[in-house]
């Protein structure tokens, strides 16, 4: 009858699909419970029975080592109007350079495709920038996809990250419920009432090619935003530096690329300081070079010809394609250099807040831009030949070295801002198991976005320098140019539409409404930019190609390699058999065993074993894993588990981490912080034993207050007998389960409300304390993977080159903590796949 009454509750425990969490919220559990598996020793099988009675009992793995101390969603950093302003003034240094320098060579581009020949050419290039500049940035970014962000942080990576927590859609299989109680998680399913937020989210669970065509997409759009990195600081210092041409006699194309380099290697050169330091400069300079911009533009206007307001008549734009036809197509490419940066105020989001970019871009940004083109349109009314020059011909002659001074600095910041972008994507795609580890040196203690790569860095500057010796002119590099920008917004609008479609649940005609308006404009300038290819467009497909084939190839041997590890993991049944000495001799001292592995003991542990002569008294099998969230609360860091009974003295600890935090390269902390977290573990467990064992005594006390559990107090049997001893120092939800816990902590025995007495306890501290004085060890597995030799040539090659050169050539794990090598022990393994 025992039997059957536990495999009875043990199925309607799995029918539920859900479990308890220890602050009361539900955790989805498609899987059984850690406490269910074998995992659990023999001397955990009165206790295991005791938990399959109660459908919402939570297993020790699920409690955190750390309290939850409330909610920690993103920072708020427009609590107030004054902080907001403050805000948006600092945007103007970081989000906008790459668009503030854009009149310097948009118009020279256009109308290199274009002669002019009439005011209708001017009127039509005019109109075309500015309801590009309404349409795209201030329409698109400013209205819609600014509020598609990720708890504040934007950018390609933090719109997949926002997928992935609302679909499977992850191809790394490590997801756990325990995840989504994260307080920065902030998950909202789809409702049931809107089946086609369900039905997109089990397709794209389902159909693994879904998952496959996503992650395809957000790489590209990645690397195109590296790609960006390349151009914008070839293209913005070699047009602010030809500006010397006209004034300097004898300065030609040859000088100006030789300036050039020299700017982009100093440019680059003082990476490895950080931005902190000269920071403060970014904002009033780029203040400064808009309000000239303005002032330039409005003072062209009233001087020259104020009829080319005209053009805020869209029909120019018809007139100006019925004059020029195949021209005017051509010269879209030149157009949509005006909204270059524009994905900048979406990726540099998580260093500011919404309402501040929105208020910089439609205060300061857009007047300014729009000045700036009217004002040389004006300009070009009066003086048509001088459209190669344009930007630096209508600046009055008294202004031109000061505006010449601005324009350099506001280009190097243009540059610096689109070089420190490409730092983050690469960091984030690391953080999400798409790009092989490299070095990160964090230049600013205050500010965790702010790194240096080293080997991007230096790969940035030889291409850059490559650019601008080969293309030696801004207009050729302008038609590279235009691919990388438009890819990118193109990836942007397919992912904020499936984002409607998924999590907003947005009216199915307005989640339309959003790709077919937005999407046509950017395809049909995508179009334009591709007929360039031949002109010097294939350079951003050729960088997007290596990189896209770099972070796929990483992302495809990692899954691999995890999936085998699954695989081939060793079962509990076989440690139990090995008994508490695991067939070896258990010395002082703590092992620090690192693998991928959520769950279940790495195949790669069997190695040490059979290799070692002895074994540490304590191990801990240490995964570090990335969530889908930007940033992990320190206190909601590690979770914990026991693994195997109690003498074998070995837990599994998985540390998360969001895609923008920052892991602290000094192991030492590393290790303090792990103890410490492991030690309130070992506590919080006594008090649920304790619990446990007076079951009983609690039986007969609800026995005696049958009467009372109509008025609510039967919710002891569910989550407060849980959250008593797990979480009493938290507050309580409401006043009445406050009463239940004052009412069920008076009738308790002292012994259960007080596990610091535990023996028991006591000699486990007292064992990781002594294990923690003998020293840390840490035991890593050098996992190779090779494919079979029935598997197709294309796999052969990239898993046992290409991968393989990767994994070969990236950072090692351990090697980002700085752990000195006398205290690292490494076997090696290999992986069929």
């Amino acid at each position: 009858m025992e039997e059957e009454r536990i495999e009875e509750s043990s199925e309607r425990l799995l029918r539920t699909g859900s479990t308890r969490w220890v602050d009361g919220s539900e955790v989805d559990s498609e899987t059984t419970p850690w406490s269910l598996h074998d995992e659990s020793g023999e001397a955990y099988g009165s206790v295991r029975r005791r938990l399959v009675k109660k459908a919402r009992r939570v297993d020790s793995f699920d409690v955190e080592a750390m309290e939850i101390a409330g909610s920690h969603g993103h920072h708020s950093k427009d609590s107030s109007i004054w902080q907001t302003l403050a805000l948006s003034f600092q945007t103007l240094g970081v989000v906008y350079g790459d668009m503030g320098t854009s009149p310097l060579y948009v118009f020279a581009d256009v109308f290199s495709k274009v002669p002019i020949k009439s005011e209708v050419e001017i009127l039509g290039a005019l109109s075309l920038v500015m309801y590009t500049i309404a349409l795209l940035p201030l329409a698109k970014y400013v209205f819609v996809v600014l509020k598609a962000n990720d708890n504040g942080e934007g950018g390609t990576f933090a719109l997949y990250s926002l997928i992935c927590r609302y679909a499977k859609v992850n191809r790394l299989p490590n997801r756990q419920p325990a995840d989504e109680l994260i307080s920065s998680f902030k998950l909202k399913l789809p409702t049931p009432e809107l089946e086609r937020a369900l039905g997109i989210k089990e397709t794209l669970e389902r159909k693994s090619s879904m998952k496959t065509l996503l992650l395809l997409l957000v790489l590209m759009g990645t690397s195109m935003v590296i790609g960006d990195g390349i151009l914008t600081p070839a293209i913005s210092v070699m047009s602010a530096v030809s500006g010397l041409q006209g004034k300097i006699s004898g300065f030609g194309t040859s000088a100006l690329v030789i300036v050039s380099v020299v700017i982009l290697v100093g440019l680059f050169s003082i990476q490895q300081f950080g931005t902190s330091k000269v920071g403060v400069t970014f904002a009033p300079a780029l203040a400064l070079w808009f309000f000239s911009l303005g002032a330039i533009g409005l003072y062209n206007l009233i001087t020259h010809d104020y009829t080319v307001l005209r053009a805020f008549n869209p029909a120019y734009i018809y007139f100006f394609f019925k004059r020029n036809t195949g021209k005017a197509w051509s010269a879209l490419g030149g157009c949509v250099l005006c909204i270059t940066g524009a994905e900048a105020m979406f990726a540099d989001l998580g260093h500011f807040s919404v309402p501040s970019i929105q208020i910089a871009f439609t205060f300061v940004v857009f007047p300014c831009l729009l000045l700036a083109y009217i004002g040389q349109a004006a300009y070009l009314m009066k003086y048509p030949d001088s459209v190669e020059r344009i930007f630096y011909d209508s600046i009055p002659e008294v202004f031109f070295w000061p505006v010449f001074v601005i324009a350099t600095i506001a280009a190097i910041i243009a540059s610096q801002a689109m070089i420190s972008a490409s730092f983050s994507c690469v960091k984030q795609s690391m953080a999400l198991g798409c790009f092989p580890r490299l070095k990160i040196v964090h230049t600013s203690r205050r500010l965790m976005g702010q790194i240096y790569i080293p080997v991007i860095n230096w790969f940035l500057m030889t291409m850059c320098v490559l650019v601008v010796a080969t293309f030696r002119s801004t207009t050729d590099i302008a038609n590279a140019y235009g691919i990388a920008e438009v890819g990118v917004m193109i990836v942007t609008t397919t992912l904020v539409t499936l984002v409607m479609l998924l999590i907003w649940q947005t009216n199915l005609i307005l989640a339309l409404c959003f790709p077919l308006v937005f999407g046509t404009v950017e395809l049909i300038y995508l179009s334009a930019v591709l007929s360039k290819i031949l002109e010097g467009g294939w350079l951003p497909l050729a960088f997007a190609s290596i990189f896209l084939c770099v972070m796929y190839t990483w992302n495809y041997g990692s899954v691999l390699k995890y999936q085998s590890e699954v695989r081939e993991k060793i079962s509990m049944d076989f440690l139990i058999e090995l008994g508490s000495s695991l067939g070896t001799v258990r010395v002082p001292g703590m092992g620090l065993m690192y693998n991928e592995l959520v769950q279940g003991i790495p195949s790669v542990f069997g190695q040490f074993l059979l290799d070692l002569p002895a074994i540490h008294s304590t191990l801990v099998f240490v995964c570090i894993k990335y969530v889908p969230v930007p940033v992990v609360p320190q206190e909601e860091r590690f979770l914990f588990r026991r693994v195997g009974p109690k003498d074998y003295h070995m837990f599994r600890c998985v540390a998360r981490y969001g895609y923008k935090d920052v892991r602290k390269e000094d192991h030492r902390a590393f290790e303090q912080l792990l103890v410490e977290s492991l030690e309130k573990f070992l506590r919080r467990e006594a008090q649920d034993f304790a619990l446990e064992s007076n079951l009983e005594e609690i039986d007969s006390i609800s026995e005696q207050s049958r009467e009372s559990r109509d008025s609510g107090f039967p919710q002891v049997y569910g989550t407060l007998e849980l959250r008593i001893p797990l979480m009493g120092d938290q507050r309580l939800d409401e006043a009445g389960s406050s009463a239940s816990f004052e009412h069920l902590s008076a009738a308790l025995p002292s012994s259960v409300m007080s596990s610091d007495e535990d023996p028991s306890l006591e000699y486990e501290l007292s064992a990781l304390r002594e294990a923690m004085e003998s020293g840390f060890t840490y035991l890593l597995g050098d996992g190779t993977v090779k494919a079979k030799k029935s598997s197709w040539f294309i796999k052969k090659l990239v898993i046992n080159y290409f991968y393989a050169f990767l994994r070969k050539n990236c950072r090692g794990g351990a090697a980002t903590m700085k752990v000195p090598h006398t205290n690292i022990i490494r076997v090696g393994m290999t992986y069929m796949v």
